[in-house]
């Protein structure tokens, strides 16, 4: 009787270019996303926060994204999600704590727009709207100024699937594509629009939209980091190199409500959710990891214990920070000889 060897777990990491380290950087980082979003969830349940827009479930796609960029010179416009991804690009829980408290140190915004509207002149993130889809275009823009100015840099906006609907996404596509931008498309499709399941949203495929607008779509596994990296890193090359744009699709399931104003058992089923949490990316990348004797349960208990002192540290010093004072409501509205009656 012929024993049953173990099957040896297969390097992916190491021909995509990363080292052993990297892939554990981007373990702890899509960790450290999950971790601030759940503690966020419960502040905003003990009433200490007013709200929070979740994004559980795609950590693991935001993390790869952002490791697959240059995170020095890039031009980063996210979505009100990406937790994990302004994590990556190098914004801290601190700073994240102070905008969901609305405090006036908040970098984001001094405490002035809802949480999830990221902006770092620092970090090179540009200022989002509330309006969805909004991004798309400024990045376009991004992009162009980088062609005109023959720097070499892209920029990379992310949206969900139901933004695909919108004309800032068509009207961006066909200018990026007219003119070769050197801009990367990512679309997080992650099956629903607030309340509406993407086959009542979406006739096709995101991806294939590219098409009409002359240049490549992809779609990708969202919760295989690896290969969301391999995407995001050939579409960078391509940009750089003249070829133009690329839209990415990146299919993940949201596991969380749409938002603390959201119940999304009211349009889901619980069983749908549970079904999906066996996909969970983070969960998938660990085991990955562990087959490889890069991680183990003793690293995984340190780093809790290490992001639960971190997040306790973060809220206790944005709950003590002060809130914007009345008289600054009008800064950086209008300019300072406006608001000294110049002409």
């Amino acid at each position: 009787m012929e024993s049953q060897g173990t099957v040896e777990t297969i390097n992916r990491h190491k021909p995509l270019g990363l080292s052993d380290g990297q892939v554990i950087d981007m373990y702890r980082t899509m960790q450290l996303g999950r971790k601030y979003d759940e503690r966020s969830l419960l502040l905003q349940r003990a009433g200490k926060i007013n709200f929070h827009v979740s994004g559980i479930g795609q950590e693991a796609a935001q993390v790869a994204a952002a490791f697959a960029l240059d995170r020095e010179n890039d031009y980063f416009l996210p979505y009100y999600r990406d937790y994990a991804f302004v994590l990556s690009v190098g914004m801290t829980t601190r700073e994240l704590m102070l905008s969901v408290f609305a405090k006036a140190e908040d970098p984001n915004s001094g405490g002035r727009q809802m949480p999830g509207h990221f902006g770092s002149k620092r970090l090179r993130i540009v200022t989002g709207s509330s309006p969805v889809t909004t991004q798309v275009p400024h990045a376009v823009g991004f992009a162009l100024a980088a062609k005109m100015q023959k720097k070499k840099f892209v920029s990379f906006v992310t949206f969900g699937e139901g933004s695909s609907n919108q004309g800032d996404f068509h009207e961006a596509c066909n200018f990026a594509g007219v003119n070769k931008l050197p801009v990367i498309i990512f679309c997080q499709n992650n099956q629903y629009a607030i309340s509406v399941p993407a086959h009542k949203q979406l006739g096709g495929k995101v991806s294939d939209r590219a098409l009409g607008y002359g240049f490549p779509g992809v779609r990708v596994d969202g919760n295989d980091p690896l290969e969301v990296y391999r995407v995001v890193k050939e579409a960078r090359e391509r940009a750089l190199a003249g070829e133009g744009p690329t839209l990415i699709e990146a299919m993940m399931y949201r596991l969380s409500p749409h938002s603390t104003s959201d119940n999304d058992l009211a349009y889901r089923t619980k069983e749908e959710v549970d079904a999906n949490w066996a996909n969970d990316g983070i969960a998938a990348f660990r085991s990955y990891l562990t087959e490889l004797g890069l991680w183990s349960d003793e690293q995984e208990s340190d780093l809790a214990a290490e992001y639960n002192l971190e997040l306790k540290a973060a809220i206790e010093y944005a709950e003590n920070a002060p809130f914007p004072k009345p008289e600054d409501t009008l800064l950086h509205v209008y300019s300072e000889s406006d608001l000294k009656g110049g002409a």
